[in-house]
């Protein structure tokens, strides 16, 4: 009788290895501060219930005044920070896989900041200068409103010569493959695409000329609760995004950056862009369940 054979071990699929700092973001880094606040405080500072503004003169004081009058809630913010943070919670280990730089001030808030970020587990490294003051964005929570008032200061304040040239910040962004800094441009006015149609726009920048002819360019645009449209050398697809109770709605503010964030956490792991899409379209969903750009401690995302 033949003796029996051992069975063969079965190969394990390894999910490619992401290391430290894989991936790099730069932005206007802020302080979100919220708080539940009343109608005086709002008519104090004539603060609209449900607003977006930059800070003027006559809000210099409000930030500390939140503090010291309402309960309030610390977060690392500014949009880039945002996506960056929601990567790095979206790939959970390692830690620190995501890298941000930007500018703070000398002082408490910028504390606070850095505490944030190292909670969630980003390795920040921050310019920091005595000029300005930490960029700061307060939300001031009426009932179901929010009025928004960023201030920022230091963040405009970034010095390349005497932060990303030095060499231990550039050995940072050298160990990434994956880099993220997000334009702010009404991009299809600029660039004279005479059109207002999303997919012809995607279409115009794709085509647009580019310096490195080896990596095709590939466009997204999010349209919050409409289609996220792709648009490849190829073709231009529509991605329906996930369906959402209304009611379960809480804020939509971060839904641009977490869309981003969980974008970015499977990209760098070289996942096909359907599937960077999908994790886009997960993050952006949690996100707008919650307060400010928020998650819980881990996401579940298959």
């Amino acid at each position: 009788m033949a003796a029996a054979e051992e069975p063969k071990p079965k190969k394990l699929k390894v999910e490619a290895q992401l290391s430290e700092n894989i991936l790099f973001g730069m932005g206007n880094p802020l302080l979100d501060i919220t708080a539940v606040v009343d109608k005086d405080f709002l008519d104090k500072y004539s603060l609209k219930a449900n607003d977006q503004i930059l800070a003027e003169d006559k809000h210099k004081e409000l930030f500390n005044e939140l503090v010291k009058k309402f309960k309030v809630e610390y977060h690392a913010g500014g949009s880039t920070q945002n996506s960056i943070k929601v990567a790095q919670w979206m790939i959970q280990k390692p830690h620190k896989a995501a890298t941000f730089f930007g500018c703070i001030g000398i002082d408490k808030f910028g504390e606070i900041l850095k505490k944030k970020a190292a909670e969630a587990h980003v390795d920040a490294h921050y310019y920091e200068q005595n000029e300005q003051p930490t960029g700061t964005c307060a939300a001031c929570i009426t009932g179901g409103n929010r009025s928004l008032v960023a201030n920022l200061a230091a963040a405009n304040c970034y010095k390349k010569e005497k932060h990303l040239d030095m060499e231990k910040n550039w050995n940072l962004v050298e160990k990434a493959r994956v880099y993220y800094i997000a334009e702010a441009a009404t991009f299809a006015r600029e660039q004279g695409f005479e059109t207002e149609d999303i997919k012809e726009i995607a279409k115009k920048t794709q085509a647009l000329p580019k310096v490195n002819s080896k990596r095709q360019r590939v466009v997204i645009f999010t349209q919050g609760s409409d289609d996220t449209i792709m648009a490849t050398e190829s073709e231009v697809t529509a991605f329906a995004v996930l369906d959402q109770d209304q009611k379960e709605i809480i804020d939509t503010n971060g839904a641009g950056d977490a869309f981003v964030g969980g974008f970015l956490s499977q990209l760098v792991s070289d996942k096909p862009l359907t599937e960077c899409i999908r994790a886009g379209h997960y993050a952006a969903s949690v996100i707008i369940r919650r307060t400010g750009c928020t998650f819980p401690e881990k996401p579940d995302f298959h």
